[in-house]
């Protein structure tokens, strides 16, 4: 395993990736403006004003200098670094998306390829404990692995839909997985440090009200990174399947329930909507910031620690983590997950 950062290191680290994230985000906020990437409200928006996009860019460039240099200097691996960089090409596709929206039929076989590339590199995914049977390395479950990349990096550029959501996730995510990973994954460490402190810049604009969106390029790059960064862990045997889940259980349960609501309504499930449940929770609460700092809430008092805990037993993984998520499950079906025009 590759050497880390000492504690020093790692703060100073955060710091300027924490500052560089402010000073960039409010630098593009600028040429977005001048260049009229900009976000113009619609029926199912949730903001009416003219807002700058695609600010998540910060995250994106900052992110990839970290990896890029901690791979020339040994402290990440070839094959994890190669797999880490794929998703510059999901970043690519996301920056085009913003500026001219891109079909499905372009943005979903390149994501596959991505995510296909990323099993090549990093080999066999390990075998999955479910308590009762193990599901043993095999092709399915590298086929298994590509299709969670995919459905991540669409899961949280669905997710992104009110001010301060993704970035807050993304921050509350990354710091919960440090906690668990400091002492044993050194890879890990310096990537969730780095986002959270990546995010945190980037949320002093985009905190409700937004002065600029994060964009395709943002969301849809930090779901595929964090899916990468889950199958590091069952690599390096820091974190379970069942952990990430836990740690994602809010952008999990509501983005897979409304996608499952919507097909069984006959609804275009890639088409944009605004029926997830926390936009129906923001427009019967008219407020972002309300939903936005529940979500935390939740991550931090409820799905952290039973985060932790499928660490502690692994072998209880599935059912803590089912323990978990089915109060999320029933929170989301009371808010109408894949509802559209629904009244509470």
């Amino acid at each position: 395993m590759p050497t880390g950062l000492n504690s020093m290191s790692l703060l100073l680290l955060c710091s300027l990736l924490f500052l560089g994230s402010a000073i960039i985000t409010g630098l593009f906020r600028g040429i977005a403006q001048r260049i009229q990437l900009i976000a113009i409200p619609v029926s199912r928006s949730a903001h009416s004003r003219l807002v700058p996009v695609g600010g998540g860019i910060s995250i994106v460039a900052l992110i990839l200098l970290v990896v890029a240099y901690s791979y020339f200097t040994g402290r990440i691996p070839a094959n994890e670094f190669a797999a880490l960089m794929a998703a510059l090409v999901i970043a690519c596709i996301g920056i085009v998306d913003d500026i001219k929206q891109l079909g499905v039929r372009w943005r979903i076989p390149a994501q596959f390829l991505a995510s296909t590339y990323v099993v090549y590199c990093l080999g066999d995914v390990p075998a999955i404990d479910f308590g009762f049977f193990s599901f043993p390395e095999s092709i399915l479950l590298n086929v298994l692995a590509v299709f969670a990349l995919v459905w991540l990096l669409n899961l949280y550029n669905f997710m992104d839909g009110i001010d301060g959501i993704a970035a807050t996730e993304l921050i509350a995510v990354n710091v919960l997985s440090l906690l668990i990973v400091i002492n044993s994954d050194a890879v890990l460490t310096l990537l969730s440090a780095s986002f959270a402190a990546a995010a945190g810049g980037f949320l002093l604009w985009n905190w409700a009200p937004a002065k600029i969106f994060m964009g395709d390029v943002g969301s849809s790059f930090i779901g595929f990174t964090l899916g990468v960064m889950a199958l590091l862990s069952l690599f390096h045997g820091s974190m379970t399947v069942w952990t990430w889940v836990l740690l994602l259980g809010v952008f999990v349960v509501d983005a897979t329930l409304t996608l499952f609501v919507r097909v069984r309504r006959k609804k275009r499930w890639h088409e944009g909507h605004a029926s997830h449940a926390y936009q129906n929770a923001a427009r019967r609460y008219k407020s972002h910031t309300k939903v936005t700092i529940t979500v935390v809430m939740i991550n931090l008092f409820w799905l952290g620690p039973l985060a932790w805990l499928s660490m502690q037993y692994p072998k209880m993984g599935l059912v803590i983590t089912i323990v978990g998520l089915l109060p999320l499950l029933l929170l989301a079906k009371r808010f109408g997950a894949g509802q559209e025009n629904f009244s509470i």
